[in-house]
């Protein structure tokens, strides 16, 4: 019996989204992109926005689908994109974020040191290459950067691509959050190309705007909100005190046998394809398993961090322009300590500062050039009475404190 070459899934945000190519069939099929299903798209954002329980599954194909609205307009255009580029920047977007970990960006790092998901992204796909018989290099290719029309890169990955644009849509959708909203239609509808490079064309200048500025709002009142932001750190120093009682022979088991090896007997300096079938097997479950489980654990530390997370009994935080005074941190320390009577070093892992910065468009990063009618390029920031002028081309920086609040 011939397996299935064309599905419809059905997606709250866009309704019906179509797949009609047997190897993408696969690829989704595959337990390396199932995994998805299970890593939560905004971490803990669900603790303040309870409808933000989408996964990265859902990204992915959400993103999957704009990448075909978008290859289809610029083919509407005249612009040339054969058969195979087209399969290629589908497979290229639909896997962009198969090398994410546990929590995604909050245990980033922590895990596994000094390894980006995005290189973990390209390890993955070299291996279905080879499953697929080489069928994957061109989407590689276009994902690295190292395919000769360019635009087909910067539709996965620039400061316009619909990596961006899905999770914004999907984001503010799921938090409910009006501010995320963006008119991707219209944007979409505006692309063009010229020389090699992706642009949009001037009537989507307002849109463009639209889209930084909720950008910026998003990550603001959502990303960065500061109950979002205590929870991921709380997850983060969870982690480390894990990593700090292993390292002193303590027991300390996950009941995740993944976990319990890149906890414990993961080395570093062995690079990390050699274990990425277990990576692959990770996710959101093995830590939040471990987690409470760890609230039994002898080390009070350790379990009162976890009982606070899971109970969502968090540290509170704040955010302000300038760095925190050291006599305040080292006042709430003091008192936490004489409160759980832990140690000065212990309460560390319950007072911690730190700082946080976003960007609202960042030229030096990756332009998004406006085709005049005349044929004249132009920065967005460039553009007559732009609203992305430089003011908001600089970087805005917070700091944060994060503490247990005793009586």
């Amino acid at each position: 019996m011939q397996a299935a070459s064309r599905k419809i899934i059905n997606d709250p945000v866009y309704g019906f989204i179509t797949v009609d190519n047997p190897l993408l069939l696969q690829i989704i099929a595959h337990p390396y992109y199932q995994r998805l299903r299970r890593i939560h798209q905004m971490a803990f954002a669900h603790l303040v926005y309870p409808g933000a329980v989408h996964t990265r599954l859902h990204h992915s194909l959400g993103a999957y689908h704009l990448m075909c609205n978008a290859l289809a307009e610029l083919k509407n255009k005249g612009f040339e994109i054969t058969a195979e580029e087209e399969l290629s920047a589908k497979i290229a977007i639909l896997l962009h974020d198969v090398g994410h970990g546990p929590y995604s960006h909050g245990l980033e790092n922590k895990l596994i040191k000094d390894v980006h998901h995005e290189s973990i992204s390209i390890l993955i796909m070299r291996v279905l290459d080879k499953e697929f018989n080489g069928q994957l290099q061109m989407a590689i290719n276009i994902f690295t950067n190292n395919y000769h029309k360019r635009f087909l890169h910067q539709l996965v990955s620039g400061q316009l691509d619909v990596d961006r644009m899905d999770y914004l849509i999907r984001d503010s959708f799921f938090t409910g959050v009006s501010e995320g909203v963006i008119g991707y239609d219209r944007i979409i509808k505006m692309l063009t190309v010229n020389d090699g490079e992706l642009m949009v064309e001037e009537k989507a200048v307002y849109s463009i705007e639209k889209f930084l500025v909720s950008r910026r709002l998003m990550y603001w009142q959502v990303y960065l909100h500061k109950t979002v932001l205590s929870a991921e750190k709380m997850l983060v120093k969870i982690v480390d005190r894990a990593k700090e009682l292993i390292s002193k022979n303590i027991k300390l088991n996950s009941c995740s046998t993944v976990l319990d090896f890149f906890l414990q007997n993961f080395d570093n300096n062995i690079a990390i394809e050699e274990h990425l079938d277990k990576f692959c097997l990770l996710d959101d479950y093995d830590v939040m398993g471990a987690i409470k489980n760890w609230i039994f654990h002898d080390d009070k530390v350790l379990s009162y961090l976890c009982k606070s997370l899971v109970d969502r009994k968090l540290l509170k935080a704040k955010l302000q322009a300038e760095p925190f005074d050291e006599n305040y941190v080292q006042e709430l320390k003091t008192k936490i300590c004489t409160q759980l009577n832990i140690t000065e070093e212990e309460a560390n892992y319950f007072v911690f500062t730190g700082e946080t910065t976003n960007t609202t468009y960042d030229p030096s990063d990756e332009r998004i050039n406006i085709l005049f009618k005349d044929g004249s390029i132009k920065d967005i920031s460039k553009v007559d009475n732009a609203l992305i002028h430089q003011t908001l081309s600089r970087p805005v920086k917070k700091f944060y404190i994060c503490y247990l609040k005793v009586s």
